[in-house]
């Protein structure tokens, strides 16, 4: 009889898959790469890495796809509906003896992970920034393709355009600029440009690694870096607004939940306070799990279980398994 529960998060950089069991021990993890089915030129590569990190928790568990009980996936790309009629199709028929399965997109699926029943705001910012707020009677909003680029990404992306900027004497001197030779192991900031933009250079996304250290920045005073983090700042936490007014959760106070690498990073504070600031309604949530909790207490909920947090908790994955690098 199918006993395992599991929980798929799949995202830009990685894509993570946990399996439980009934009483909420972890008993695999399995990581791949990127499965956004819109950072790649067919949704089937996406597809695979799924199944790549599906197949390694499975392995590391000692299971197969028929002890599994109930399945849910948190997927940055299920966006629109066209996306979660292809994902449920091709899910589907990868796990068929699955009876219980269900995919939501990522903000939703971090948002499960840190609001009990997964009612509240969350506002992640990893790789991707993005925004997901479900009310009590069920309404529910994922930012997706709405607003403003946010993440790591988009920080890492500006960071490097005012280090060019600087190199080239068109814009202010910054610490970024040190702190990108370091990031990127690079000689000179040419170097870098180079890199980023050469043929068969470094992957776009790989910009998201400089997160980190923009955010230390602006922690320790540099004007650039700071600006770039009170932006996203005020960017995420203007449309965590929005969606919460959107699912009817305005007017009162609400879970807020913060997850994502780049607020994990050293000196993330700023940036905190920067989205809290913006959403004088939210109620900064305690959270416990990473983001690739949500799908799994998805898979709980859809078998009806409820699962000790507690064992869940103390059986977790160590942080070296959610690294982007």
């Amino acid at each position: 009889m199918p006993d395992l529960l599991l929980g798929v998060d799949g995202g830009n950089t990685k894509c993570i898959a946990l399996v439980a069991q009934r009483d909420g021990t972890i008993v695999g993890a399995g990581r791949a790469g990127c499965s956004d089915i819109y950072a790649v030129d067919e949704p089937e590569t996406a597809l695979a890495e799924i199944d790549l990190a599906v197949a390694s928790a499975l392995a590391s568990a000692g299971a197969s796809t028929d002890d599994v009980e109930a399945a849910g996936f948190s997927l940055a790309g299920a966006d629109w509906p066209e996306d979660y009629d292809l994902l449920r199709c091709e899910l589907s028929r990868r796990l068929p003896h699955v009876p219980q399965l269900e995919v939501v997109n990522d903000a939703l699926g971090a948002l499960r992970a840190g609001a009990k029943d997964g009612v509240g705001l969350a506002v992640v910012c990893g790789t991707g920034g993005c925004v997901g707020a479900r009310s009590p009677d069920g309404r529910s909003w994922h930012s997706s393709w709405w607003g403003p680029h946010t993440g790591g990404f988009a920080m890492g992306r500006a960071a490097l355009e005012a280090v060019y900027r600087a190199e080239l004497g068109t814009g202010p001197a910054t610490a970024l600029a040190a702190a990108a030779l370091d990031v990127f192991g690079a000689a000179s900031v040419e170097e870098i440009l180079h890199s980023f933009t050469r043929r068969k250079g470094r992957h776009r996304f790989e910009a998201s690694l400089f997160a980190p250290a923009v955010v230390r920045e602006a922690a320790h005073g540099d004007a650039i870096a700071r600006e770039i983090v009170v932006d996203q700042g005020r960017q995420l936490g203007e449309t965590g607004v929005a969606a919460a007014r959107i699912v009817g959760l305005a007017g009162r106070p609400y879970p807020l939940v913060l997850l994502g690498g780049v607020l994990r990073s050293e000196g993330a504070g700023l940036l905190r306070a920067e989205i809290a600031s913006r959403i004088p309604e939210g109620v900064p949530a305690e959270t416990r799990f990473e983001p690739a909790a949500g799908p799994l207490l998805m898979a709980f909920d859809a078998a009806g279980i409820g699962p000790d947090e507690d064992r869940l908790h103390e059986t977790f994955p160590g942080t070296e398994l959610f690294a982007s690098a």
